[in-house]
């Protein structure tokens, strides 16, 4: 089943969401540097604006997923689809409060805003497992290739 949101049947939400992703796991590092090697602030704000770009690059990535997930009929894969969406929106509230508990700068934030970053990142995994399972299980946004009957030339 190809993905209604493409762009020259590559499917968009594949692309984008590697922003997201990446941005999240490097605020964690970012994180993780600030408190076990530098202590210098630069890197409590890397750790801030690399979560808050993480949070516009799944919302942004969430629009052409969401498109695919309304094209999605059988049943079984639906649920799996459901849980992989439920999920990324769970981590994206996630990383809002944790963002929101940075702004405040309150001292017990700082080992909170890590602890919720790598809950944040451990269920992005399982959600990216989800989503691993979609479309290499279930072929969801995958053009069928033709067969090689399908490909030969008419004579």
């Amino acid at each position: 089943m190809a993905s209604p949101a493409s762009i020259r049947s590559h499917p968009v939400h594949p692309m984008l969401i590697a922003f997201p992703i990446g941005l999240w796991i490097f605020s964690l590092v970012a994180d993780l540097i600030y408190h076990s090697v530098s202590r210098d602030p630069f890197w409590k704000e890397v750790a801030f604006y690399a979560m808050a770009g993480g949070i516009i690059g799944a919302l942004l990535a969430a629009v052409p997923g969401f498109i695919d997930y309304l094209s999605i009929s059988n049943r079984s894969v639906k649920r799996i689809a459901t849980a992989h969406m439920t999920l990324n929106l769970v981590v994206v509230v996630l990383f809002l409060f944790n963002l929101g508990v940075r702004y405040s700068a309150a001292p017990q934030g700082e080992v909170l805003g890590v602890l919720l970053s790598i809950i944040g990142i451990v269920c992005l995994a399982v959600s990216g497992w989800l989503g691993g399972s979609l479309v290499y299980v279930h072929g969801v946004a995958v053009e069928s290739q033709p067969s090689r009957e399908e490909q030969r030339p008419a004579a």
